[in-house]
């Protein structure tokens, strides 16, 4: 395809799709995507420092930003969007920045990604600093907007990252705290990057998200406590997750919510510790909201 970008090569085991039937192009499609969980397991490193700048962010009081173009930028909203139900963060705290703005959530807005000069300003319209993560998504490694963005955060002081799906130049690494690259490979279709190259962007953005939530305090064992009852299916939620986790009954746990303020990882402390709402929250504050730190069993972070 007259293209180094491994993004943009042509996959020879797909060649011949446009002759087979609906099963054999499921299958062909399937086999493609088996390979991305491996591409993805081959960067685990540079994910895990991904997550320990997010992580120092957070407890430095600041956010984790993404910034992309077409379907990389709709990925990033979109994990940014699912914090706030999930962990009960501040929507502020994780956030996604897609060229086009919020049109282009749902319509392609063609050559938004073109200009690098927009990707500063939406940099700017963010007022990013030196307490922000700021992390570039461009499966081809080349989208303008993207690079502007990320050069605009690092004259600002922001620490900063870029994840994509082809094999990085020198010069990528030299310029962030950490370049992140899972090569899926040539897609089933050429160049439809939405396909592996995007199953392989959520995996890593879910991954740095959840494990900088659970580093974060956000869980205690596999569940999210950090969650404030605000409808029936969170109550019931809330609820079930104190009797599994304390061994009290359906009653006695919602009247312990219930004096929790309808929130769980309060009420967790307060069973636990026999301590009154008040006095759980200000143990929580001392240990940054982190459960596990309240027996010292939490692992610090470093830089």
């Amino acid at each position: 395809m007259l293209d180094d970008r491994l993004t943009e090569q042509r996959n020879p085991r797909s060649g011949g799709i446009d002759r087979l039937s609906s099963l054999e192009i499921v299958r062909v499609i399937n086999a493609e995507d088996a390979r991305v969980s491996a591409a993805v397991g081959g960067v685990a490193e540079a994910i895990a420092r991904a997550v320990d700048l997010a992580l120092a962010a957070f407890r430095g009081g600041g956010r984790l930003i993404y910034v992309g173009a077409g379907t990389s930028g709709r990925l990033g909203v979109l994990d940014a969007a699912e914090m706030p139900p999930t962990y009960g963060t501040d929507p502020g705290m994780v956030q996604g920045v897609i060229a086009g703005g919020f049109a282009a959530l749902v319509r392609s807005q063609e050559g938004a990604e073109d200009h690098p000069a927009e990707g500063a300003d939406a940099i700017d319209d963010k007022g990013v600093g030196p307490a922000d993560f700021v992390i570039g998504i461009a499966t081809s490694g080349t989208t303008p907007y993207v690079h502007g963005a990320l050069a605009r955060a690092r004259d600002l002081g922001a620490r900063t990252g870029f994840l994509l799906c082809t094999p990085p130049p020198p010069a990528l690494a030299e310029d962030h705290d950490v370049v992140i690259a899972p090569l899926t490979g040539p897609e089933v279709i050429t160049g439809s990057t939405r396909m592996k190259a995007g199953t392989a962007t959520k995996m890593v953005l879910n991954t740095i998200t959840t494990a900088a939530m659970v580093r974060f305090g956000k869980v205690d064992g596999n569940l999210m406590v950090d969650l404030q009852v605000t409808c029936e299916k969170l109550q019931d939620r809330g609820e079930r997750i104190l009797m599994v986790t304390v061994g009290i009954g359906r009653a006695e746990a919602r009247e312990l919510l219930a004096r929790a303020g309808g929130h769980v990882k309060t009420a967790l402390v307060m069973h636990r510790l026999g301590l009154d709402a008040e006095a759980a929250s200000a143990a929580l504050e001392a240990v940054d909201g982190v459960i596990s730190a309240l027996d010292g069993s939490v692992q610090g972070t470093e830089l």
